[in-house]
């Protein structure tokens, strides 16, 4: 590897970083304006790690790009040590780097930083070898060195060891807790635990603290899944730590208390949204990590099939009228509506929204935080905003008859309305509505459509299995009336590295869109049942969720088992 000049070799690196967009330019302005201040001796690649600007993964990629060396994947490390008398596992460690094989007199060295030339000479020296580097992720480095030079034990054992056992505090001794919980070694466990859930793509991070463990769980593709934990004596000064970085009152530990946190981790930039409550054994956090990065506002991305989109779109075209998304916590609701205010975001209109929390910011809206601690409802802000002569209106949930009727009166003077309803089905919301109070005469004028959704997880593209279902099993689902001719084939989840082996990867809504008729506007009228609106819009063409979801899993996007899951049909 021929020498390349620092100055020129970071310009080659920040110009790839900035292209691939793991990078943006302000970032690396702060980055090298800290650097400055610190007197310019850490190296612009290991900076951008350590502060989490860069991902490791990402890092690893454009230093093997630029310097046109083989990237290691986790699975070609060695299975026995390469020279542990010679190279010792605390060396290793400090240097983030393992020998992989040795042909000849070349020992090939897996190395975070390639660039270290202090590192590779050292090791020629006590192996008498001439040293090829690779490049490799530093976690994984670390991983292999525990498990061939260690006692196989954890990042966060490595932390733990860091941690004296006297180091429980009395949750009374605020001070001290505040101590504890700025040491280094709590940092970084709080910091491994945002660490490892943005590598396994979680939604959420529930600690939970019980009698004799404290208990972390990831939601990961809407399915909560255990993981490491620490220590119950480390249970006050892992919540005062999160409840710092929220700033949270750490004294308070009788009532609920609400958050937020911005933090930079594996080249992401989170906000994550803090809930704490008080339980038998402590406080339990629950922290929402929402990705900016990871919106995708576009229909066709998030699941709705081409001829739904179609309808939906006409919808979206009314000048007035309300528009109401249902379904459960964690459906994708908001999504949803997000993405159709990115349709509707044009310089020809005002988009007033008012949501409890503000999840995403959009560009070119305005959008309005609930705050009820000081009167700022639902009901109040909509009284307001109609006066601030918008076109589009999105309401973050509809939870009481004050504000229905607000949001029916809205639509009623020209204004195209956009909420939630927590229901079952699309049919469901209609009923509620009535049941709330809404006079059916005003519903049946300003009820443009209902979306019903859920999501469901995605098959991994990796391990999937195909097979033949059973006669039964397409009668009972019934999928000989979606697939009327030829083979069926349906797909199962198996399990891979690439999955976690959890056999799916990501998430896709189903979807079922309920279009107010004249027919279905005269059984609301009449307060027909949720049942009777739903059997006439299945007959004007709607499909339901579950029958979407059906069509989905024949596509190969996703299991019958899924479906059943969250449609709960049997």
């Amino acid at each position: 590897m021929t020498p390349i000049p620092a100055a020129r070799w970071e310009e080659e690196l920040a110009n790839a970083l900035l292209q691939q967009g793991s990078l943006s330019n302000a970032d690396l302005a702060k980055v090298r304006r800290m650097r400055q201040e610190q007197g310019g001796h850490e190296p612009l690649h290991r900076l951008l790690v350590r502060l989490g600007m860069v991902s490791e993964k990402d890092m690893a990629g454009q230093l093997a790009g630029l310097l046109d060396l083989p990237k290691i994947e986790a699975d070609a490390y060695p299975d026995s040590p390469l020279f542990p008398e010679a190279l010792p596992q605390r060396f290793l460690k400090e240097y983030h780097l393992l020998p992989q094989r040795q042909e000849e007199d070349i020992l090939y060295l897996v190395m975070a930083d390639p660039l270290d030339g202090y590192a590779l000479n050292a090791v020629k020296l006590a192996t008498s070898l001439n040293c090829r580097p690779l490049v490799g992720v530093p976690s994984d480095i670390d991983a292999a060195i525990e498990r061939l030079h260690g006692q196989g034990q954890s990042a966060m054992g490595d932390i733990l060891d860091q941690v004296s056992a006297g180091d429980e505090v009395a949750d009374e001794d605020v001070e001290q807790l505040k101590d504890l919980a700025s040491e280094a070694p709590v940092i970084r466990l709080v910091n491994l635990l945002f660490q490892k859930a943005v590598e396994r793509r979680a939604s959420d991070i529930h600690i939970e603290p019980f009698e004799n463990r404290l208990n972390v769980r990831y939601r990961i593709d809407g399915v909560l899944q255990q993981t490491e934990a620490p220590p119950v004596r480390m249970t006050a000064a892992v919540i005062s730590r999160i409840k710092i970085m929220a700033r949270l009152n750490i004294a308070e530990r009788r009532l609920p208390q609400d958050g937020r946190i911005k933090l930079r981790s594996q080249g992401q930039e989170l906000d994550v949204r803090v809930s704490t409550v008080p339980t038998l054994h402590g406080e339990s956090v629950v922290m929402r990590l929402l990705n900016k990065a990871s919106l995708v506002l576009d229909f066709q991305a998030l699941g709705v099939s081409p001829d739904c989109l179609a309808r939906l779109e006409k919808v979206l075209a009314m000048p007035d009228g309300m528009l109401m998304v249902t379904g459960p916590t964690g459906s994708g609701k908001s999504t949803t509506l997000y993405t159709a205010l990115s349709r509707l975001n044009t310089d020809q209109r005002k988009l007033i929204t008012v949501e409890d929390p503000v999840e995403y910011q959009l560009e070119g809206v305005n959008q309005i935080q609930v705050k009820p601690d000081i009167g700022l409802s639902f009901a109040n802000a909509l009284r307001a905003i109609v006066r601030q002569d918008p076109d589009v209106i999105m309401v973050g949930e509809m939870r009481d008859l004050e504000t229905a009727r607000i949001c029916v009166q809205s639509a009623l003077t020209g204004h195209l309305v956009l909420s939630t309803l927590h229901t079952n089905d699309a049919a469901g919301s209609v009923t509620r509505l009535l049941e709330m109070g809404v006079e059916d005469y005003l519903l049946t004028s300003t009820l443009n459509a209902v979306i019903g959704q859920r999501l469901v997880r995605l098959l991994c593209p990796h391990c999937k299995e195909g097979f033949a279902p059973l006669p039964e099993l397409v009668r009972e689902l019934g999928l000989d009336k979606l697939h009327p001719g030829g083979p069926l084939r349906l797909y199962r989840a198996h399990g891979c590295d690439a999955c976690d082996g959890s056999g799916y990867q990501g998430r896709i809504a189903i979807m079922e869109l309920l279009v107010m008729s004249d027919a279905i506007k005269a059984l609301v009228l009449r307060h027909a049942d949720a049942g009777a609106i739903l059997k006439q819009a299945r007959s004007e063409g709607m499909r339901t969720m579950f029958e979407d979801g059906c069509l989905k899993a024949m596509a190969g996007l996703t299991s019958p088992e899924e479906v059943l899951r969250v449609t709960q049909e049997s």
